[in-house]
């Protein structure tokens, strides 16, 4: 079974020393133009490893990523309206 990953946008000043963030997780996307790093890490050792990226001197704030929590399947309680709008 695959381990629980979350996800976490970490807004960095230095993107040549952003590299180093892969040590913590998986590195999804680097922006060069407004300097954030998206990165996938295990739930477990999340919490650790945001401790130790806050400390260093490149990383400016970490903010968490929601999309885990974000509903994606939705239901269809409602008819369908399209027939009333076509021509």
């Amino acid at each position: 079974m695959l381990p629980d990953r979350t996800g976490y946008i970490i807004w960095v000043s230095d993107l040549k020393a952003a590299r180093s963030l892969e040590r913590f997780g998986s590195v999804h996307y680097m922006s060069r133009k407004m300097h954030y790093v998206v990165m996938y890490m295990n739930a477990e050792r999340s919490e650790e490893a945001v401790r130790q990226m806050g400390k260093l001197p490149y990383v400016r704030k970490i903010e968490r990523s929601y999309r885990n929590e974000i509903k994606t399947e939705y239901s269809k309680d409602s008819e369908d309206k399209t027939r009333f709008y076509s021509l």
